[in-house]
């Protein structure tokens, strides 16, 4: 699977199974996919897949996941740093990417655990599945 990540020299292209840069492209264009309307507290980012909704908020932890449309919330990510972005696989909604300053976390099971991957990436503005 490959994501798309905008960051402030370009948007980079990253293999999520291999963890590695396929691209890093400055002038490439990037499409977001439109955030859903959450109504969290704090919140910093958020995407959806179908009814399953994933936000990034400025609390610890850093990300709430609801399976449910955004009825009910269940905390996610302990001990990962602050974030600035996320996306959720349209096609799998377990999968998850969470984005910090610098670096990318991959969830494959809807949010429950998370695996930082082995590469560091220009500060990053967005990130698309």
């Amino acid at each position: 699977m490959i994501a798309s990540v905008k960051t402030t020299d370009g948007v980079a292209l990253v293999d999520l199974d291999e963890e590695s840069l396929v691209a890093l492209e400055p002038d490439a264009p990037f499409e977001p996919t439109a955030p859903p309307t959450v109504s969290l507290p704090l919140l910093v980012a958020a995407a959806a897949a179908g009814s399953t909704v994933v936000a990034v908020v400025d609390t610890k932890p850093p990300i709430a996941v609801s399976h449910d449309a955004g009825a009910t919330w269940r905390e996610s990510g302990r001990g990962l740093p602050p974030g600035r972005a996320i996306a959720i696989a349209t096609d799998h909604p377990d999968v998850v990417l969470y984005a910090t300053r610098n670096r990318l976390y991959l969830s494959r099971d809807g949010g429950r655990f998370w695996h930082g991957l082995g590469l560091e990436l220009p500060e990053i503005e967005a990130v698309s599945l």
